[in-house]
């Protein structure tokens, strides 16, 4: 039985774990440098609350009509267990393509991705950030940062691109110059993500459930992140999300965390004067936020090796969004199948 490796517990590392215990008889590891399971569809909780949630990364899912038709089993399976459910709540300034839909996930963005990790099976190594990747003989041996080393048979890399470049070990070789050119090739924007947390039974009265901010240099979405997934706060408290602009993300990638937090809510405080204070506030730094660039023809994924068979795969080889996550990992299966 095969080994195989999954680098990566975000969307497109979840569904390649998930599709591989379909009808195929391997043994799937997963790890994941972070400690919880998302990538960029990452959702957080209150410190005092578990119960209150935000969206930090991605918002919601537009699904359109090409995928619709494409993808239709997958958008089924996730609305039929409630994973997804259409977007009613009001977003102001939102552009609706004819024909596209939208969908939020109630319990939470990265509800979908753990879907497809509970799915699997799988137990997900957090905290295993792999550093070097060396070929022994016909497999691979994996280090990480912290342990020791591990033996695969088969490596797929979900993990940003840049990520991949900074690899050592035997990959560095076995990359081809062409490869490592349209690797380095891919660009991504940045910027930042606020949570703030609310108390139960805090108001926060405007007439929508998120807006995305025009013409300010420093933001350009805020949520009531419970209200756009149409979750009742009663219970627990509000929790507000705000997303940078990706040009503020730029100039301020390397500042701290509480300075750039100190910069966002004073900007919050005057696009909607007299919000309540939050009882807890969580600040990210995305540095790999969006593919602008993706790998040239957007293949789906890049063979780096054959045998042993090493593979990555991404947002970075299709789109950044639901779609060219699975995308991407469907072109994984179509290419691991003559290893499999």
């Amino acid at each position: 039985m095969a080994r195989v490796l999954v680098v990566g517990a975000g969307l497109t590392g979840a569904l390649c774990a998930a599709l591989l215990r379909r009808g195929h008889p391997v043994s799937v590891a997963v790890w994941e440098q972070a400690l919880d399971s998302g990538g960029r569809m990452l959702t957080v909780q209150s410190a005092r609350d578990p119960q209150c949630k935000a969206d930090l990364g991605a918002q919601y899912v537009t699904r359109t009509p090409r995928y619709a038709r494409q993808h239709r089993s997958f958008y089924d399976e996730l609305l039929t267990q409630g994973v997804l459910k259409p977007l009613t709540s009001p977003i102001e300034g939102m552009v609706v393509k004819e024909g596209d839909c939208n969908f939020v996930a109630p319990q939470g963005m990265s509800s979908i991705v753990k879907h497809y990790l509970k799915e699997s099976g799988v137990e997900v190594s957090y905290g295993h950030c792999v550093t070097e990747i060396y070929l022994k003989e016909d497999k691979w041996e994996v280090h990480k940062e912290v342990g020791g080393s591990e033996q695969f048979d088969i490596i797929i890399l979900t993990m940003p691109v840049p990520q991949i470049l900074q690899l050592q070990g035997d990959v560095q070789n076995l990359i081809s110059e062409s490869q490592k050119q349209q690797l380095a090739s891919v660009r991504y924007s940045c910027r930042f993500a606020l949570g703030l947390f609310y108390e139960a039974g805090t108001q926060i009265d405007v007439p929508w459930a998120a807006r995305y901010i025009l013409h300010n240099p420093y933001i350009c979405f805020i949520s009531i992140d419970n209200r756009k997934r149409d979750i009742d706060a009663q219970g627990s408290g509000p929790s507000v999300v705000v997303h940078t602009t990706t040009s503020f993300g730029m100039e301020n990638l390397e500042k701290s965390i509480d300075d750039v937090q100190d910069v966002i809510v004073q900007q919050v405080s005057s696009i909607l004067p007299g919000m309540p204070r939050p009882a807890s506030t969580t600040c990210h730094r995305w540095t790999y936020s969006q593919v602008t660039q993706a790998i040239p023809n957007c293949p789906g994924q890049m063979t780096l090796h054959h045998n042993p068979l090493l593979i990555c795969g991404g947002d970075s080889f299709t789109r950044s969004n639901f779609d060219g996550c699975l995308e991407s990992a469907l072109c994984i299966m179509e290419a691991l199948k003559p290893h499999l």
